[in-house]
């Protein structure tokens, strides 16, 4: 994970904040879930739930008034999320 240097979210509560992380967590996790499902080998099915089961255990570790953890891994899983609809052409 990296570290997001400024606030995006000034003058947001971090309530709020923890609720982006987790509407993201939530989009993230139902692509890996649509990609477990949709994969051509077990292999593939099987690395895609790792990732299911990964960002459970990352959402449920974050604890929700860390708002710099919660930035951080909005930051990354947008980007996550960006990469896997690049991939798909």
């Amino acid at each position: 994970m990296s570290t997001a240097p400024i606030d995006p979210y000034q003058g947001v509560p971090t309530t709020v904040v923890y609720d982006t992380f987790a509407e993201t967590a939530t989009r993230l996790t139902g692509r890996y879930t649509r990609l477990s499902d949709t994969a051509t080998s077990d292999e593939e099915r099987d690395r895609w739930w790792q990732k299911v089961l990964e960002l459970r255990d990352t959402k449920r570790n974050v604890p929700a008034h860390d708002r710099a953890q919660l930035i951080a891994w909005i930051a990354e899983w947008e980007a996550e999320l960006a990469r896997l609809s690049d991939a798909r052409g």
